[in-house]
């Protein structure tokens, strides 16, 4: 593939290098892409390291999960490097995309637009599984692609594990998400989103982008999601954990396999990711190594 990547920062961190990149991505139109990689000490021109890709939630770019998530110091540790995608296409310029914080720019919940008014520039779903381990890999950075998982928060969790549970060829080894929209077909978030994005809707997004209907035909999955019980966009019924929980258990899939597990009074902040940063880099940590 020939991209010019463009590495716009670096900084040294946990003996490491977070660097910033950008490039002129096919997916999204041609409109220029930002994303942030982490490198562990570890990696060399000889060695490469298996990676973990976290998508952030709505409004966020690729830097929340950089500089908030405390995911750094764990993953020096355990020799894994971490891919930070940005959240949406920046600068389509389409109309009505900058009029609600839910939905547009900040909110490309990692799908493939097919209404023909998104089409072009939303298609993140293409943009995180094969345009960015692609540039990259044609780059030369130190990534072990065969080595990959996938982690991620709120609408980023959605997208984890969407992106985990749908991949035909099992690219993720394992997946997890801090408070993710589990059933997007049935909240709020997801309908607007998926009624915006997609010509057919609700109906089409079904077996497709919601991670309740997705579980029952996945083999073996390997997942962990904490949810807090004082986050008040899970009491507003936007999460929908319980109906994923429910519809693992009657797969037939235990709490080895499928970990929801309830942290008491935390919220839906980067507070509480950061609190369970660790936690969710040895998890990974466990199948990217092995």
């Amino acid at each position: 593939m020939s991209v010019q990547l463009e590495k716009t920062s670096s900084n040294k961190v946990f003996e490491g290098e977070l660097a910033k990149y950008r490039f002129k991505s096919t997916a999204l139109g041609g409109l220029f892409a930002n994303f942030n990689l982490f490198i562990p000490p570890n990696a060399s021109e000889t060695i490469k390291v298996p990676v973990l890709v976290y998508l952030s939630g709505l409004t966020c770019t690729e830097d929340n999960g950089a500089q908030k998530g405390s995911f750094l110091g764990p993953a020096s540790a355990q020799g894994i490097a971490i891919l930070f995608p940005d959240t949406s296409p920046r600068g389509a310029a389409i109309e009505g995309e900058d009029d609600n914080w839910d939905f547009g720019t900040g909110a490309g919940f990692y799908i493939n637009a097919t209404d023909p008014k998104y089409s072009k520039h939303y298609n993140m779903y293409t943009h995180v599984t094969l345009e960015l381990p692609e540039i990259i890999e044609a780059a030369g950075l130190p990534i072990d692609w065969q080595r990959q998982s996938i982690f991620g928060h709120s609408m980023g969790g959605h997208g984890a594990l969407t992106l985990y549970l749908s991949s035909t060829t099992k690219q993720y080894r394992s997946a997890s998400a801090f408070a993710p929209i589990c059933n997007p077909t049935k909240c709020p978030w997801g309908e607007k989103a998926f009624s915006g994005y997609l010509q057919g809707g609700i109906e089409e997004a079904k077996g497709k982008y919601d991670a309740t209907d997705l579980i029952s035909a996945y083999k073996e999955p390997d997942s962990l999601q904490p949810q807090g019980t004082g986050d008040n966009f899970y009491k507003q019924g936007q999460l929908l954990p319980e109906n994923f929980l429910k519809a693992s258990r009657d797969a037939g899939y235990d709490e080895f396999q499928v970990r929801v597990r309830s942290q008491e009074a935390y919220d839906h902040s980067y507070y509480f990711i950061s609190t369970f940063a660790a936690d969710h880099i040895h998890f990974h940590a466990n199948f990217l190594k092995a």
